[in-house]
């Protein structure tokens, strides 16, 4: 029964390839929603299965046995397979650290993006930067600071009044669905298993793909939505990379072709398809696994304690 904590942090390599389907099939508000939800929920996963593989190890501790009441060892499986599987869950459980510490480290680049621009005016929320780098991103503001549009000058003289426009409305589409709440969940998973990291990109091309279909709808025109994407993205791909924060999403984020090659097709319309049923199957087997696991290790606990297993 110890497989029931290994399936789940198998299945997340299933993933990247019915979220990438995903997104470039389905309505892109609706891919981005599921992919997140389920990035999410097998990250979850991972994680209780990590611990509670390590369970066993700590258990063959005396000072860990004595405090759990054993009063004989815990019959987890084959010691052998169990000690290793165990050791295995002790060594990636050590990246919690690493995530904890990357973590901080995009709280501060945002932090340190919105004391960049607090003390620039602002007209209905945007405010524009002197930089001579072409850039423009949407930036949360949070719970002390108001959410704002940052343009730099550089990006401002590489478009024209029209593009500028498409450029503007793709950054309120970010802060109207809070696309950065989004972007955490994902980036959050890929530090928790490595098949997630790769999930975290399609993550950010649903999220603009939504905003780059705002645009459209803004000013009317596909065409010049996504003008004004591969304009921007060749404009900054001239200069030296701004240093932005990863939680700041931008109109040149992504693979710009993909996002202009949608933008001049039919507007998508698809609800749903296989890949989005699969990945429901993918969550539901995760959890089933997880939770047949932990039962299991719940009786095999009350019996080391002495105890007659529940049903």
């Amino acid at each position: 029964m110890i497989a029931s904590f290994l399936i789940p942090l198998v299945l997340p390599w299933a993933l990247p390839p019915l979220a990438r389907r995903t997104a470039e099939k389905v309505r892109p508000e609706i891919a981005l929603w599921t992919i997140t939800s389920a990035t999410a929920a097998l990250a979850v996963g991972v994680m209780a299965c990590l611990g509670a593989l390590l369970l066993p190890l700590c258990l063959t501790l005396p000072p860990v046995s004595k405090l759990a009441d054993l009063v004989q060892p815990l019959a987890a499986g084959p010691e052998p397979v169990v000690l290793s599987l165990s050791t295995l869950a002790g060594a990636l459980t050590l990246a919690v650290y690493r995530v904890l510490r990357r973590a901080a480290s995009e709280v501060a680049r945002l932090r340190a993006a919105q004391a960049r621009v607090a003390h620039l005016p602002e007209a209905g929320g945007l405010c524009v930067l002197d930089d001579p780098r072409p850039d423009a991103y949407a930036l949360p503001g949070g719970r002390r600071r108001a959410d704002r549009i940052v343009v730099t000058s550089g990006m401002l003289r590489a478009l024209g009044p029209v593009e500028r426009e498409a450029l503007l409305a793709h950054e309120r589409a970010h802060l109207a669905a809070k696309h950065h709440l989004f972007l955490s969940v994902a980036q959050l998973a890929g530090w928790c298993h490595p098949a997630l990291g790769v999930v975290a990109a399609h993550v950010s091309f649903a999220a603009e793909r939504v905003a780059d279909e705002a645009a459209a709808r803004g000013c009317g025109d596909r065409t010049l939505a996504a003008q004004a994407v591969g304009r921007a993205a060749l404009a900054t791909s001239r200069t030296a990379a701004a240093r932005t924060p990863a939680l700041a999403p931008g109109a040149t984020t992504g693979p710009v072709p993909a996002r202009v090659r949608a933008l001049l097709a039919p507007t998508p319309v698809r609800r749903m398809v296989p890949a989005l049923l699969v990945m429901a199957l993918l969550c539901t087997t995760a959890a089933a696994s997880s939770l047949g696991g932990a039962a299991w290790l719940h009786r095999g606990i009350e019996a080391a304690q002495g105890e007659q297993p529940s049903d």
